[in-house]
């Protein structure tokens, strides 16, 4: 990392930037192409172990991609503000992020139930006592990330501006 000066490593301050993303994005390998898509998620943290939970169709690239691999990297980024600084005469981002590398493994039956509901629904408050389609369950693909590696970066200082 080219600013250690931003660099996080303190797991339960990455936990925390995690939370307060909205989306992950993958990066996938196709054909020897980069291929990013944006998930909502749901994710647990416990004992220096993170993990991703995603939902999708049993069908598609990323399906297909996260079936033939099994891996990918992943970037999730809060936006805090833009600052102009007028003594500098220059522009910076105040933002903190997350990436990394994870393994996928496909869930079924009650661990993919759990996933969605524990996980996944509870995450976000639209979802989380929202009386969702169970039949909608078995069509669903669902994807644990187990995060292998991790950084964290932060530019959150104030200056003058």
């Amino acid at each position: 990392m080219r600013r250690s000066d931003r660099e996080i490593t303190d797991f339960g301050k990455i936990v925390e930037i995690i939370g307060r993303c909205d989306v992950l994005r993958l990066g996938l390998c196709d054909g020897g192409l980069p291929y990013i898509v944006p998930v909502n998620f749901g994710f647990t943290a416990a004992d220096g172990v993170i993990k991703f939970y995603i939902h999708g169709a049993k069908a598609g690239r990323k399906y297909e991609l996260l079936k033939r691999y099994g891996v990918c990297s992943f970037e999730a980024d809060n936006l805090i503000a833009v600052v102009c600084r007028k003594i500098k005469r220059n522009a910076t981002a105040r933002y903190e992020s997350v990436m990394g590398t994870a393994e996928a493994r496909f869930l079924e039956g009650e661990e993919k139930s759990r996933a969605i509901d524990e996980y996944i629904m509870a995450r976000y408050p639209e979802t989380r006592e929202f009386d969702y389609d169970r039949s909608a369950v078995e069509r669903t693909a669902v994807i644990e990330l187990t995060v292998k590696e991790i950084t964290a970066k932060a530019n959150k200082a104030e200056d003058k501006v």
